[in-house]
């Protein structure tokens, strides 16, 4: 199995807010794990930025912090997983490595016009059809196309490949390696919208509409594949890259989601419900997106997705920029000190609205304020936007034609009970927890473990999910379509 007694594998999982490194042992459990926030940037409105520079040294700093600690314990790091906030875009130079532009974050809108004048031009259909994607400012191509004209120089250095373009895991990648790989893989390359998710490449023609040349692209690989080694220094001797995935398709890989009509949904800075549609790429006709879900042994699987732009990120509102709360915990605690939402309604639309709205255009409101509203009300109605959101993605979802029987969570925000009993009660479908909450990292330690030759195959990682919790729906109809209801009000106002 491997040439370690006692083998560890080392996640990265680099997400919106923080950097985090989680080591898991051959069973899945945890071993040890570290985490750091950096900070956000908001040039001007709409926009959203992180420092690369940043990003790797926080993720440098977690993934040493982990290393050191687990291999004190006895094992060691046999291979490393890489998962990651998708659709970021970064560009760098590819002999100094230095970033030619600041991050364009993935809930950056600052390209809504270049992705509606390409409606305007009748491209969506064409581009959907590759793809898989709508057009919107979300996904990679228009943020490259930005950088490469607004950077002085920078497209044409990058027509003669001096440049590299990546996702934050190709951008990882190539930081571990020293500047040796350039690779990222299917799963992310899938989110760029210059990928063509039928024929697996690059697509000529998709490079030609979003004006970005070929020579900057990096190679995709499986999601479980030899990505090269670390440099020595890092780690202190070499230690192989063998898995990677976006961190939503991550995330279904360690709910175990590798039967058709399986579905989990995370819970973090947004919101993603992902069901596994087999080696067929469903079209979807409700504004849902056709995506990879993992690439193994060079065949695809696929996904039908919902992207929520904002979920826990609410919440860090509450905290952060009204300051009425100090941490997450204490929404859950105001949630149920009343019995209803008394009218109040947070549409939570700061960055526009994804599926299946695709409204980028949208800003948050809240509705049914009165003088009585307090704290409790606005956490409440925090937690609740999440679960309705949740909700339209799921009536989306069925009337594609799937209709899950249960729904696997995972992500931060699930270990609020009461979050997690009112989305069973709204969506009136059981909500299964599993004991590993970091599914995410999980499933970038399992595609590592997989390229490692730790693990056999998926059955044999399917064998290791374990249920925490099951929350059964208890809700009344009547009260659950009131609440729908209020929340189908709220939202119409926010898309006028």
């Amino acid at each position: 199995m491997s040439e370690f007694e006692s083998p560890y594998i080392l996640a990265i999982d680099q997400g919106t807010t923080s950097s985090r490194a989680i080591v898991f042992d051959h069973g899945g459990r945890i071993v040890s794990v570290a985490q750091k926030e950096f900070a956000q940037h908001y040039p001007k409105d709409g926009w959203v930025e992180h420092d690369p520079e940043e990003i790797w040294k926080t993720t440098l700093e977690t993934a040493r912090q982990t290393f050191k600690e687990a291999e004190k314990t006895g094992g060691e790091i046999a291979a490393i997983g890489i998962t990651n906030q998708r659709e970021t875009t970064i560009v760098w130079d590819r002999v100094t490595g230095a970033p030619v532009y600041n991050a364009i974050v993935w809930q950056d809108r600052r390209t809504s016009g270049v992705c509606r004048k390409m409606r305007e031009d009748g491209l969506e259909a064409h581009v959907a059809a590759r793809t898989g994607l709508v057009l919107d400012p979300y996904f990679s191509a228009t943020k490259l196309a930005w950088i490469l004209d607004h950077v002085e120089g920078a497209r044409g250095k990058a027509e003669k490949g001096e440049l590299a373009f990546g996702t934050v895991d190709s951008f990882l990648i190539s930081r571990l390696t020293a500047g040796r790989v350039h690779a990222t893989d299917a799963t992310n390359a899938s989110r760029t919208s210059l990928y063509n998710i039928h024929d697996n490449q690059w697509d000529d023609a998709l490079l030609e509409h979003f004006h970005c040349p070929r020579p900057c692209l990096p190679e995709v690989l499986d999601c479980a594949a030899a990505y090269g080694e670390t440099d020595p220094e890092i780690f202190g001797r070499p230690v192989p890259i063998c898995g990677v995935a976006g961190d939503q398709q991550a995330a279904a890989f360690g709910q175990a989601c590798f039967d058709v009509g399986d579905i989990k949904s995370t819970y973090g800075t947004g919101c993603f419900v992902l069901v596994h549609t087999g080696n067929e790429a469903l079209a979807s006709k409700n504004k849902l997106l056709s995506t990879v879900a993992y690439r193994l042994n060079g065949e695809t699987r696929y996904a039908l997705e919902g992207s929520i732009f904002i979920a826990g990120a609410a919440v860090q509102w509450l905290r952060d920029e009204l300051g009425i709360i100090k941490n997450a915990a204490e929404t859950a605690e105001l949630a149920e000190s009343i019995e209803t939402n008394n009218g109040v309604y947070l549409v939570p639309a700061f960055t526009g609205l994804g599926a299946p709205h695709w409204a980028p255009d949208a800003r948050g409101i809240i509705t049914g304020l009165t003088r009585g509203a307090g704290r409790a009300e606005l956490a409440r109605a925090a937690l609740e936007a999440v679960v309705y959101q949740t909700a339209d993605l799921m009536d989306a979802i069925a009337r594609d034609g799937v209709r899950p029987k249960t729904l696997r969570v995972d992500g931060g925000m699930v270990a609020n009970d009461w979050l997690m009993q009112f989305l069973a009660d709204i969506l009136a479908v059981p909500v299964e927890r599993p004991k590993v909450l970091e599914t995410t990292a999980l499933g970038a330690a399992y595609l590592a473990g997989l390229g490692a030759g730790l693990y056999q195959d998926t059955e044999e990682i399917a064998e290791r999910w374990r249920l925490d919790a099951r929350f059964q729906p208890a809700m009344e109809a009547s009260v659950r379509n009131r609440n729908l209801e209020g929340w189908r009000k709220a939202l119409a106002q926010a898309l006028e």
